[in-house]
């Protein structure tokens, strides 16, 4: 069983990263939460098509991506894991908590070292929020992250099933948590006690500088609040917050180019 996963895991991922995307996109037709400024076509087109770009570097850039380096460990009996005898659902849950821990620190490194920043300030750039936000990242950026992610399967020695488990739940959540969608109160409340919500990461997204410092979560929410990072909501509410970067309010038609220039322009 494991075999087949392992030969269809890029159709898989490439199914529940389109699945996500198509529900997220029709909960915010249906339930918006907040009107955008920019048109939905532009950003979807540059947002998007940035992320395939990042997609396709990778593959050039890496010969061997996390859940390779996974199988590889595996083989070789690299890794912390790998090492200590664990059941395999242990083994499971270990590896996926573990690196989501080191996502949520990856993220709280790239806001507050300098050259880290200009990178990952294109993210914030983005002058609107919705699902196309979570996955507009710069590729240096995507490229650093996914060095670190190779570190640590090769230190940690997750099972390969572990790394494909995140690799879904890093995309699919990201898309999830920022949604341009409405989730009633009551059950945000519940909710944002395991995971993070669209309106929970949407602070993070503020232009507000002491808001944007915080909620560095994507996927466990526990992470902001045992570290000290978690705020409730926004000082102005979900509806007058700023979105985006103060010094690019202005630079609402982001192009592909645009983005890819930013972290280089003084």
């Amino acid at each position: 069983m494991f075999d087949q996963i392992m030969e269809n895991e890029p159709t898989i991922r490439l199914v529940f990263f389109f699945g996500t995307l198509a529900l997220v996109a029709l909960w915010e037709i249906l339930s918006p939460r907040r009107e955008l400024r920019v048109t939905k076509w532009w950003r979807w087109a540059n947002n998007l098509g940035l992320t395939f770009l990042n997609s396709f570097i990778l593959r050039i850039a890496f010969p061997i991506l996390a859940v390779g380096m996974a199988a590889l460990a595996a083989e070789n009996g690299w890794g912390l894991l790998n090492i200590i005898n664990l059941p395999l659902w242990a083994s499971v849950i270990i590896a996926v908590i573990v690196q989501d821990l080191i996502i949520y620190g990856q993220h709280v490194i790239f806001h507050h070292v300098p050259i880290l920043w200009r990178l990952h300030k294109m993210h914030h750039a983005d002058p609107d929020y919705d699902v196309t936000t979570g996955a507009r990242f710069h590729p240096i950026e995507i490229c650093l992250s996914m060095g670190i992610k190779l570190g640590v399967v090769f230190l940690l020695g997750p099972p390969v099933i572990a790394v494909i488990i995140f690799e879904i739940l890093l995309s699919s959540m990201a898309m999830f948590n920022h949604a341009n969608a409405t989730l009633p109160g009551p059950i945000d409340k519940i909710v944002r006690l395991f995971v993070v919500t669209p309106d929970m990461h949407r602070v993070h997204h503020s232009a507000y500088y002491p808001e944007f410092n915080h909620n560095f979560g994507f996927n466990l929410s526990i992470w902001d609040r045992i570290f000290g990072t978690y705020k409730k909501a926004p000082d102005d509410g979900q509806l007058g917050m700023t979105i985006g970067l103060e010094k690019y309010q202005k630079d609402l038609k982001q192009s592909i180019l645009w983005m890819i220039l930013l972290p280089f322009k003084r």
